[in-house]
């Protein structure tokens, strides 16, 4: 199939480019409807008078249904999104950059899906989609899962369908919570994860943030060293991927502390842990809960992070993380591999 793709793009460059635009139009669509013209043109980032012509096609062809409220997308539509998703990932050329990368990373696997969540806030759905996917085909009876917190991981865990064979499988937080936005908080996400998949599950509650005096104190206690012990043991993790000083601003540390690491060459963050582009932690946070050791004794883990400004932190964490399934986008991918020839 990539071969023929090949030739028609030179043979008839702009036969692939109508149907991608098209393509976007209708995933656009799908994941924003009952959708505006106007607001269309504006997501698209293209004329009305453009969007106007290709409504006009994708109607007649019974894709797509206009009401008062807006546009949406028929039964037909959903089906040929669907089955393009496939032909549009072979077009764009991911299936070579993902060996590239899972080559060049050291990494179990990875699946790229296209377009650039900085540019496109609909790619969270199909990044969540993928990483549902996944996800779940890792987990197994008796199974211990350790899940982080975060908007991304949020997405993933919607995503995960219903699970009703599964047995003596427990759902842990990886670590405490930060932030105020509860709906994102770890043990928010895990107690909404055991639930889709019939499993039980503990809740860490403590603050993620803690001095050394607090933490030890707080570890000694009965119930918390029985999680700690659940989620350093976790069969399966699932963590996201943030840029070194946006998290430690979230995670409250001070603008002297803040300074220094970026001083240090921090661009990556995961569990607490900062990294340099060397993939060197280079300062951590208080841990309760998993940590970097931690993470590489565990056999399966999921790593979910997206949008080209991620590219530099994905690598500084994910570079050599042999038991590592990295689900990402088309613009951090392509980022990451120019990132990479850069250290070459």
């Amino acid at each position: 199939m990539y071969d023929i793709l090949k030739l028609q793009q030179k043979i008839v460059p702009e036969m692939i480019e109508l149907l991608q635009k098209r393509y976007n139009i209708l995933r656009t669509i799908y994941y924003n409807q009952p959708i505006g013209r106007r607001i269309l043109a504006d997501e698209l980032g293209v004329g009305e008078r453009i969007v106007r012509t290709e409504i006009n096609f994708l109607k007649e062809q019974g894709l797509i249904k206009i009401n008062t409220p807006g546009m949406s997308i028929t039964s037909e539509g959903e089906d040929i999104i669907s089955r393009l998703k496939d032909f549009i990932h072979e077009l764009k050329g991911l299936s070579e950059i993902e060996k590239i990368i899972k080559d060049k990373l050291g990494i179990k696997d990875i699946v790229i899906v296209p377009g650039d969540i900085d540019e496109d806030k609909t790619i969270l759905n199909e990044l969540g989609k993928a990483a549902a996917n996944h996800f779940k085909g890792l987990i197994k009876n008796g199974y211990t899962v350790a899940i982080t917190g975060g908007s991304t991981i949020k997405e993933v865990i919607d995503n995960i369908p219903k699970v009703s064979n599964l047995k003596d499988v427990l759902v842990v937080p990886a670590r405490g919570g930060i932030g105020r936005n509860v709906e994102t908080q770890a043990n928010n996400l895990a107690a909404s994860l055991a639930k889709k998949i019939g499993s039980s599950y503990k809740l860490l509650h403590v603050p993620d943030n803690l001095s050394d005096n607090a933490l030890n104190t707080i570890l000694n206690e009965k119930d918390i060293k029985e999680i700690v012990d659940n989620i350093h043991h976790a069969d399966v993790l699932l963590y996201g991927i943030g840029r070194a000083c946006k998290m430690a601003k979230r995670r409250g540390l001070s603008e002297e502390k803040i300074d220094e690491l970026s001083q240090l060459g921090a661009v990556g963050e995961a569990f607490g842990y900062y990294f340099n582009n060397k993939g060197k932690v280079i300062y951590s946070t208080p841990v309760i809960g998993i940590g970097n050791e931690d993470v590489k004794k565990i056999k399966n883990s999921v790593a979910v992070a997206a949008g080209k400004s991620k590219a530099e932190a994905i690598v500084a964490i994910e570079i050599h993380n042999s038991n590592s399934i990295l689900i990402t986008d088309e613009g951090a991918a392509r980022e990451i591999i120019n990132i990479l020839n850069k250290k070459e």
